[in-house]
């Protein structure tokens, strides 16, 4: 038996995919990404403890537990050790292309995230079989909440390299 459409859930679903994406009240990821200087990507600035590509492979890293949390690969869910998994021990990209290929993930796994929300026979709110009661709802702010928060930070990171130009 097919379940009820509850009312309001197509303009949650709408607003969500908003909020992903980013930009209503800030700079968007993109922005944040875009032409940053290859000589610059592993610049530590004075005061903070990471580089841009640091942030950015915790975006991804973050962005891609959260996306096997909620959709679970073959063999279910395989936790990362906090904090050392989720961040990038060398301050410098591995090669020029990793900073192209960690925006490609970022923006592929986005993608995936966006069709588990508009899956029609999704539900937003019903708990996982797996977890502590999270649900797809609390995912999809996790992910737009801690990706605002870093793309902030990329932002700060560049107005300390004297590179932010919006």
């Amino acid at each position: 038996m097919a379940k009820p459409v509850e009312q309001g859930s197509d303009e949650l679903r709408k607003q969500l995919l908003t909020l992903l994406n980013g930009g209503q009240a800030h700079a968007t990821f993109e922005e944040a990404v875009k032409d940053f200087p290859v000589a610059q990507r592993g610049t530590v600035p004075a005061g903070l403890p990471y580089s841009a590509w640091q942030l950015l492979e915790h975006i991804r890293i973050t962005q891609r537990d959260i996306l096997e949390f909620s959709a679970p690969p073959t063999g279910g869910y395989q936790p990362i050790e906090w904090p050392e998994g989720y961040w990038p021990k060398s301050a410098t990209p591995p090669s020029e292309h990793a900073w192209d290929a960690a925006i490609e993930a970022i923006h592929k796994d986005r993608d995936a995230f966006e069709k588990l929300i508009t899956k029609p026979e999704s539900d937003l709110y019903k708990p996982f079989r797996w977890g502590e009661g999270q649900n797809l709802l609390r995912e999809a702010l996790l992910i737009a909440d801690h990706s605002a928060y870093h793309t902030g930070e990329l932002v700060l990171l560049r107005r300390l390299l004297g590179i932010w130009k919006k």
